[in-house]
């Protein structure tokens, strides 16, 4: 099993609040994910999140609490996931993607009321939502029903 961490970045506008997600292409479906990667030889997880998004989008930031945990198993291909979430906080600069880091197509700022409503890679936006309400540790939440695109 892989472990995939990433930061839930937000911010305030126009009266809402937003989440900065990734846009990939697969299977001709937009795809969403939140910024993050895959854990180099002797690195922590949260080294991991600081570090992809530094490379990937040029931006710094300081990560909190740990949101949730859970597996993704997509037996399809082989591929089961651990996924981490942390709370990503004090965004230093403005997100912009590096295209020499990451295959996304471009960053999007998408309203909280909407996650649930994406192909969100992993689908986790209807748990992240109540998130913003309650800014509790959701915990792990087990097995992350995802489909998939090949």
């Amino acid at each position: 099993m892989k472990v995939r961490p990433s930061a839930l970045i937000w911010r305030q506008s126009d009266g809402q609040t937003q989440v900065l997600l990734m846009r990939y292409c697969y299977g001709e479906q937009d795809v969403f994910a939140l910024p993050g990667g895959n854990p180099d030889r002797g690195e922590i997880l949260t080294e991991t999140v600081i570090r992809e998004i530094q490379e990937e989008l040029g931006v710094t930031v300081d990560l909190g609490e740990m949101i949730l945990a859970g597996e993704m198993l997509l037996s399809q291909r082989n591929d089961d996931v651990l996924h981490v979430v942390f709370a990503a906080r004090n965004l230093q600069g403005e997100p912009a993607l590096n295209a020499a880091e990451t295959t996304a197509l471009n960053l999007v700022w998408i309203p909280v009321a909407d996650l649930d409503k994406l192909n969100l890679y992993p689908n986790i936006g209807a748990k992240l939502q109540p998130w913003f309400s309650s800014a509790t540790y959701l915990g792990y939440v087990g097995r992350i029903e995802q489909q998939y695109f090949g």
